[in-house]
């Protein structure tokens, strides 16, 4: 069995809004190790077809072997979660029944150190989910100068403290002190005194990397633009973010659409049991939105 474990976060809540049912499309953006698909495929039964996205070829091979006993019943594509429209045409699918997308890093990504999207094992400054392709977080730093460096950290870490970290961060570089995700956190800590906070300075910094990276809020965008036209009329979309810069986008989308109806007013969150067993779970929010009937849609 592959070692990438992964708890499912709001797995009941997931399948109450998407109500697979047999003979029903759906489309997991971001597979993970697999559970929200399988509940999905357990829920909708024997003719639910599924199509499971990841751009990690660890997480699609946790899934694979997670999903096996469903055979042909699911497809797995290796790909962002940004081009689902695009990889579903080229397959020939044209409409599904419901999109549900985990957003963010998950945790067998953030406990492997030579992933480096942590600091709390030390790896290489890499970042990457589809660790195959694009530049690394240490590649991202070369290219970028010191004001562009800065409001990457200021915009997708919310840090304010970005112009100081961005010129420690390459002092380190220009140092020849820069490689690892060790290094990294130094270079924060050194203008930010890192060891009298209480929660470690480093964390939006990682973030904002990790998000220019991996382009996640152009993938999300491209995804929800995407949802209209992906989902049958009826069709549900559900999306599950892990912070504000996530959640922001998703609600105001679902909002404003003339062609999505929002599930709920509020976001869905965890139970308190959940949230015991499962801490991760505790940031996750749930927005789940209904295609409405290309009829009576704008």
């Amino acid at each position: 069995m592959t070692d990438f474990a992964h708890r499912s976060v709001l797995l009941d809540e997931v399948l109450d809004a998407l109500e697979p049912r047999s003979g029903g499309v759906y489309v997991d953006a971001t597979v993970g190790g697999g559970g929200h698909a399988e509940g999905i495929l357990t829920r909708g039964g024997e003719g639910t077809r599924l199509f499971a996205f990841d751009r990690d070829e660890s997480a699609l091979a946790a899934a694979r072997e997670r999903l096996a006993s469903f055979g042909d019943q699911v497809t797995f594509v290796h790909s962002a979660f940004g081009d689902v429209e695009a990889e579903l045409r080229a397959r020939g699918v044209d409409a599904v029944d419901g999109v549900l997308a985990d957003l963010g890093v998950s945790s067998p990504q953030l406990d492997r150190a030579e992933r480096g999207f942590s600091f709390g094992q030390d790896g290489p400054l890499d970042m990457r989910m589809d660790p195959s392709k694009g530049e690394t977080a240490l590649e991202l730093v070369a290219r970028l100068e010191v004001d562009e460096l800065a409001n990457v950290i200021f915009e997708l870490g919310e840090e304010r403290r970005s112009r100081r970290i961005a010129r420690s961060i390459h002092e380190a570089y220009d140092a020849d002190e820069l490689s690892t995700t060790s290094d990294l956190r130094a270079a924060i800590h050194r203008v930010t005194g890192g060891k009298r906070a209480k929660r470690d300075p480093a964390t939006r910094t990682f973030q904002a990397l990790r998000m220019a990276v991996n382009d996640e809020l152009g993938q999300l965008e491209a995804l929800l633009e995407a949802l209209p036209r992906l989902l049958v009329d009826g069709g549900v979309a559900v999306l599950i973010s892990f912070h504000s810069l996530e959640d922001r986008p998703v609600k105001w989308y679902f909002r404003r659409s003339t062609q999505l109806v929002p599930l709920s007013k509020r976001p869905v969150i965890a139970s308190d049991d959940e949230q015991r067993e499962n801490p991760r779970s505790r940031s996750a929010k749930l927005r789940a939105a209904r295609r409405l009937p290309r009829s009576e849609a704008a």
